[in-house]
């Protein structure tokens, strides 16, 4: 029986996902797992999968610890990526040359939804093909877009797929690719079928599904969370309330949930003092009982100091899906005479729903005067209320 190694690419940094989390995509927790763990169980499981490696960030080394442990035993020492995907891959296929396997099936941490299915029929396709890898022919319309984002021209989708991941080889022809590539300064392949078409290799096409998806943006990785949760479990609301409030100093722009505005001051405090989201990440941190944005946060805390608020509020999201849990809808009120928040309140809503990997209508956001009462009415400073709806696992 031919033998095949799987090589695992986890060395990104996932900059489009990060507002889901403080760590790299692959690491976030999924279903109560890390998201990378979800590849490993599937890979170790398969009695046709010998030997797999991670390719990984050294920066990462605690993360990766954390997520291979329950698969320690059967993978090979993680191996340092490069600055590109195509250079973490071709790293991984060399740390296999010593005792080299005759087929590799290359993945991406970010796709957790890899099944025994689809790894057979990929590694079946190598006995009559190179390559192989998982794809989905596009079944929308396609359209070309101009200036503006206007419209040039229909793109036939007749014979079009999106490649996905795994990507099936025989390994000595697809180390030789990348080899060749890496000689002739080729650093700017996409994905490995991409690198095999260059070097002359016939890659066939085994479909998959939209299942197979990868984990690009928070909104993904929100939609995964319900994909894996087991439909027979029952989620019971819990409710959380935030306030806080910072007083003006001098400055010319406010932070206000996320969106920079023009402003005669600016907010006094250690981070970048936005109150909208300070009020809304203890409203969520309440809901889950989990303390308060002071205790994981502390303003005594150098780290923090300028710190984009946009950081906390993530972090708490990320503790509800730890939880298994889901965010059905957040709401924030200013107390402020100025600036004006109706002018920003569509950007304010995209921005938080962005970072809590929800729908914008699942947002409200909303302001009133103090009728020149108080310290708020007299111009001293914000104020702002909020709250939070997370479905938690009975």
């Amino acid at each position: 029986m031919a033998t095949t190694a799987a090589v695992i690419v986890a060395a990104g940094r996932g900059t489009r996902s990060r507002d889901a989390g403080t760590v790299p995509k692959q690491y976030l927790p999924l279903a109560g797992h890390p998201v990378l763990a979800h590849s490993l169980r599937t890979l170790s499981a398969h009695p046709n999968v010998h030997r797999t490696i991670v390719v990984y960030n050294p920066e990462d080394t605690a993360l990766y610890a954390e997520a291979t442990a329950p698969y320690a035993a059967r993978l090979e020492a993680p191996v340092p990526g490069g600055a590109t995907r195509q250079a973490s891959v071709l790293a991984g296929l060399e740390a296999l040359s010593a005792d080299p396997p005759e087929h590799v099936l290359i993945h991406d941490a970010a796709r957790p939804f890899l099944t025994a299915a689809l790894i057979d029929r990929l590694i079946g396709a190598l006995a009559e093909h190179p390559g192989a890898i998982a794809a989905e022919p596009l079944s929308d319309t396609l359209k070309q877009a101009g200036p503006e984002e206007a419209i040039t021209r229909t793109v036939d989708r007749a014979g079009l797929w999106r490649a996905q991941t795994p990507q099936a080889f025989h390994y000595a022809a697809i180390l030789d690719a990348h080899r060749r590539a890496a000689a002739a300064g080729r650093s700017d392949f996409t994905d490995d079928a991409a690198i095999a078409e260059w070097a002359g290799l016939t890659v066939k096409l085994i479909a998959s599904g939209t299942q197979n998806m990868k984990l690009t943006t928070s909104a993904d990785i929100a939609l995964a969370e319900r994909l894996l949760a087991p439909a027979a479990t029952h989620l019971e609301p819990r409710n959380g309330t935030g306030f806080d409030v910072h007083r003006f100093t001098d400055g010319d722009h406010v932070w206000l949930c996320g969106v920079k505005i023009a402003h005669t001051h600016r907010l006094e405090g250690h981070s970048d003092a936005d109150v909208g989201l300070h009020a809304l990440t203890d409203a969520l941190l309440g809901a889950i009982g989990d303390g308060d944005i002071g205790q994981h946060f502390p303003p005594s805390d150098e780290k923090w100091r300028g710190a984009a608020s946009k950081l906390f509020l993530a972090d708490a999201a990320a503790r509800v899906r730890k939880l298994n849990g889901r965010i059905s809808n957040v709401d924030v009120t200013f107390l402020c005479e100025a600036p004006k928040i109706g002018p920003h309140r569509d950007s304010m809503r995209a921005t938080v729903a962005d970072i809590l990997g929800i729908e914008a209508t699942r947002v409200g956001i909303k302001a009133t005067t103090m009728e020149k009462l108080g310290f708020i009415g007299r111009g001293e400073g914000i104020a702002a209320m909020a709250s939070a709806t997370v479905l938690l696992p009975a």
